[in-house]
């Protein structure tokens, strides 16, 4: 069988869902590392909306992080990753839903995209007056809610990583690149729960390419996963300069 290729930034949450999910998995793949903003004309029709990721098995191709893990899911269902009870399973992909939306639009780009897209790929200053309101007036009701769901113990749906520990932790991975993290103070539950999911096997894994990668400039950045061993693809969707357009990281 030939390797899973997934197309897309490593720095990505919805890659990072993904990748986390083939990790816990234990499903080999190889990642074709690039900033979407710099897809070529084949990466376009790879990916209609020039988003990632983009997970290529041999003629399927798939350009959205929900509808990939219910494939892998599907075709590798153990160790399962989405809750063996309906109702529970209904949750866990209304949590998937929550953080991809919300989560995706507070925590990346009112964020994440102030105050780092926009200065690397567009040499752009970020917006520190939007940052602040988010964190201010956006960031507090997401966590509220978070707390509400979050659990005592363990994971979202019992002992066993899912689908929605996944999708929610996600995310705060790129929020504390630009030095947010959560009061624990006044989120204990969130914070302990987030904790206990990035500190799983999937995570620490991931994280070790990441951190790596974070002060590397995005011109060298295939160039240096290479020399620490990461799976990259021989073979890359990426253009040379980035252009504008409707895309999600």
């Amino acid at each position: 069988m030939a390797t899973l290729l997934i197309v897309g930034s490593y720095l990505s949450p919805y890659v990072r869902k993904v990748l986390a999910c083939l990790e816990t998995k234990g499903i080999a793949y190889e990642v074709d590392h690039f900033v979407p903003f710099f897809g070529d004309d084949r990466f376009s029709r790879l990916s209609p909306l020039r988003r990632i990721p983009v997970m290529v098995d041999g003629d399927l191709v798939l350009s959205d992080s929900s509808v990939i893990c219910q494939y892998l899911e599907d075709r590798w269902p153990t160790p399962a990753l989405f809750p063996a009870d309906i109702a529970d399973r209904a949750r866990a992909r209304w949590l998937e839903e929550f953080a991809d939306t919300r989560m995706g639009d507070v925590f990346i780009w009112r964020l994440f995209n102030q105050m780092a897209i926009r200065p690397a790929v567009w040499g752009e200053k970020g917006d520190r007056g939007l940052f602040d309101r988010t964190v201010r007036e956006e960031v507090p009701p997401v966590l509220d809610y978070l707390e509400s769901e979050a659990p005592a113990d363990g994971f979202r749906f019992g002992a066993a990583l899912s689908i929605a520990d996944i999708s929610v932790a996600a995310f705060f991975r790129n929020a504390a690149w630009v030095r947010f993290r959560i009061d624990a103070d006044r989120w204990p539950k969130t914070a302990a729960w987030v904790g206990r999911v990035l500190a799983s096997p999937a995570f620490t894994r991931l994280a070790t390419i990441e951190d790596a990668l974070l002060r590397v400039p995005i011109a060298e950045q295939r160039a240096a996963l290479k020399a620490m061993g990461a799976p990259i693809s021989a073979e890359t969707y990426a253009g040379t300069a980035p252009r504008r357009g409707i895309i999600s990281l």
